[in-house]
């Protein structure tokens, strides 16, 4: 590619998970594999590109239909079905959440039989939608929950249109680390997340870090799930400081001011 030629933009989906805990609301995040294309050494939450196949027509699911999901991301009704698919089933292959059931008011409970087709999906040798068909599994759409949007700036070599995704992890299931994209996993509290970033053991990028920002805001669970924001779209803008590269987006001041390593580009 060129200097000249745009960097196509790929639509991706992001599902912050989150638990109720004795320290306050606890996320999942993931450490990155250190020399990957994209993030990689980050600390981020589950998530990844929109596949081809997220959009089949064929997907059952359980919820508000796409025209509601179109509506609140501001999409049209197939980038809203290819989103909230990619959110179930990039949760599923980097963690083992699985956001379905036999029902459309049931979730499985083991998803540990299902290992072997995780692998396979994680290696695209298995659709989504031929997944769920194949065990007769509806996806829970209602259990997601629309939180923002963030692009990928101008200037960067990979770019995203990134639709990021609450959602509670089901009764049952145990959120895990068995996926080639990351080098550790866990569950942490939001203020010992940022307490991380801020004594710079972890690097967070501006989008991670804002969405960790905004859940101090709140003290459970539910009203994590009650609330409805308005997503409108964040493209953040890369700027020179010193011949240091940086991001320009809502809050950056306070991105900037709080870690002793903030993320400055490449």
């Amino acid at each position: 590619m060129t200097p000249t030629e745009a960097v196509p933009v790929r639509d991706a989906s992001t599902v912050i998970l989150v638990r109720d805990a004795p320290s306050g609301i606890e996320v999942f995040l993931l450490e990155r594999v250190s020399g990957m294309a994209f993030a990689g050494g980050m600390t981020v939450f589950p998530g990844g590109g929109v596949d081809s196949s997220d959009g089949d027509a064929d997907l059952t699911w359980a919820g508000p239909d796409a025209s509601w999901w179109a509506g609140r991301l501001g999409v049209d009704e197939r980038r809203a079905a290819s989103l909230v698919c990619a959110a179930a089933r990039e949760t599923f292959e980097e963690c083992g959440v699985l956001l379905a059931g036999p029902t459309a008011d049931s979730v499985v409970r083991d998803t540990s039989v299902y290992a072997d087709d995780r692998a396979a999906l994680e290696r695209h040798e298995l659709t989504f939608a031929a997944f769920l068909e194949r065990h007769g599994l509806v996806l829970r759409a209602d259990l997601l929950r629309p939180w923002s949007n963030w692009i990928t700036p101008d200037g960067e070599a990979r770019r995203y249109d990134t639709h990021f995704f609450v959602a509670v992890t089901p009764e049952g299931q145990d959120a895990d680390g068995a996926t080639r994209e990351a080098a550790s996993v866990g569950w942490r509290s939001v203020e010992s997340a940022l307490d991380d970033w801020r004594g710079g053991r972890t690097v967070l990028l501006p989008p991670t870090w804002s969405q960790l920002a905004g859940l101090t805001a709140f003290d459970s669970v539910s009203g994590v799930l009650a609330a409805e924001p308005v997503i409108t779209p964040i493209q953040p803008n890369l700027y020179y400081v010193d011949g240091e590269l940086r991001v320009e987006f809502p809050d950056d001041e306070a991105y900037y001011a709080g870690s002793a390593h903030p993320w400055s580009g490449r």
